[in-house]
């Protein structure tokens, strides 16, 4: 990979996340020798995928180079890398551009779509979890939409404009309000020869609310925005198959539809030789004691959405979520620091700052320590604080623009299908 030798320890972080910028950030500037490894070149704000998906936002305007982010700092390395296999016996990484060795490996890989071992489904169906599957799914939004114009089957037509999301959490629910907004406010205008009334937005949850993990108000004010938005809200419901037509569920009701979004849930993005049953629990996430320490070794770190802490108060490990992802970066820094010093390591204790979900324009739901609030307050809160978190200052002034701009003109300019997707499956319902 031709990284410098060097007498400096050298720590590998595996992502360019939350969690690995967060912990780069902290590293970078010391005494060791810091390298960065992605399969991307850019760190990612996941939180306003769903804006790049439905024309809100260009996808450069949530991404920022990763080199650029720590370009000042000295013995950093970034390298454009895919990790295939970690040698624990020999501190030793494989990965798609040749091997390389480390004194102290951090695992910040983050999370992937769970599809719960449901084959049909994740063949079938649209992720939401990158830029390229969030640029795949505005084009296909687009794409059905055109080809809605074109047929004289009512049925095809109505698959192509029913709309499907499977998942009730903050991205289903931001991405059906969105696509809402769509259907309401743009769509007359740019398919005038289309009846658009036509379109469905179905939000499907299998558990009895919305936003589960957050009070009972928000999801209620969730559930109550999206319903005034024409949102079909179906609770206690399963998509249990869907093979690129129809969504058959886990009672007789059936989706017949071009497009099945599935946001049910997440996965830690194991790589192949920490996959150990002994330490990995559910969800693909790898258990860490109180120093993001992976049981078994000393020198091997996880951190973010793959790390699972287990406490009292999160049995189940923290939320996968931005905010826990950058405080266990910033928090490990400093321990490997302390380590290196001989000194002892302070165990992780997690401030939650609360949670939040947008569902369009003036509606928002805030879940904080101390208050809880809805309305067009929360969403305001909403923007500044993924204002505050983007990186970049030119990002945040476009992604301002945009947002003001599409508030007054009540429009999305990125509706643009610069990349065509199509499905395999062409044949007619």
């Amino acid at each position: 990979m031709n990284i410098p030798r060097t007498s400096y320890p050298r720590m590998v972080i595996i992502g360019g996340g939350f969690a690995g910028v967060a912990l780069a950030k902290k590293l970078s500037k010391q005494e060791v020798q810091v390298v960065l490894l992605d399969r991307n070149n850019y760190h990612n704000f996941q939180p306003l995928l769903y804006q790049v998906s439905t024309g809100g936002l260009e996808p450069d305007s949530i991404a920022y180079p990763i080199r650029k982010i720590l370009k000042n700092f000295p013995n950093f390395y970034f390298r454009l890398a895919d990790v295939e296999f970690i040698d624990t016996e020999n501190n030793e990484l494989k990965t798609n551009i040749g091997h390389l060795k480390f004194d102290y490996l951090i695992v910040a890989s983050g999370s992937e779509t769970n599809y719960f071992g449901n084959s049909e489904i994740e063949k079938h169906s649209m992720a939401m979890k990158t830029i390229p599957q969030s640029l795949d799914l505005r084009s296909l939004i687009l794409e059905n939409f055109e080809d809605a114009l074109l047929t004289s089957d009512l049925n095809e037509r109505n698959a192509l404009m029913n709309f499907v999301i499977v998942g009730g959490g903050p991205t289903g629910v931001e991405l059906a309000g969105a696509l809402a907004e769509i259907k309401k406010g743009i769509l007359p205008k740019d398919y005038p020869d289309l009846d658009t009334r036509m379109a469905q937005i179905n939000l499907v949850q299998s558990s009895d609310c919305l936003l589960k993990g957050m009070s009972a108000e928000a999801s209620e004010k969730a559930e109550e925005f999206l319903e005034k938005l024409g949102v079909n809200v179906w609770k206690n419901l399963r998509v249990t198959s869907y093979d690129g037509r129809v969504a058959t569920t886990n009672t007789d009701l059936t989706f017949r539809t071009e497009t099945l979004v599935w946001a049910a849930g997440v996965k830690g993005a194991l790589i192949k030789g920490l996959d150990s049953a002994s330490f990995v629990t559910r969800g693909n996430r790898i258990l860490v004691n109180e120093f993001n320490q992976i049981k078994g070794f000393e020198n091997i770190f996880a951190v973010g959405d793959i790390a699972c802490m287990v406490t009292d108060g999160f049995p189940n490990g923290f939320p996968m979520m931005a905010q826990p992802a950058i405080q266990q970066g910033e928090q490990l820094g400093d321990n490997l620091l302390r380590l290196l010093e001989e000194k002892p390591m302070k165990p992780f204790k997690y401030s939650d700052k609360g949670a939040m979900a947008t569902i369009g324009r003036n509606k928002a739901v805030v879940d904080l320590k101390k208050f809880k609030f809805q309305g067009v307050f929360a969403w305001y809160v909403w923007m500044f604080v993924h204002l505050f978190f983007l990186i970049g200052f030119r990002n945040r002034m476009v992604v301002f623009i945009n947002w003001v701009y599409n508030y007054v003109r009540f429009d999305r300019e990125a509706r643009l299908i610069i990349r065509p997707y199509r499905k395999k499956l062409k044949e007619k319902i």
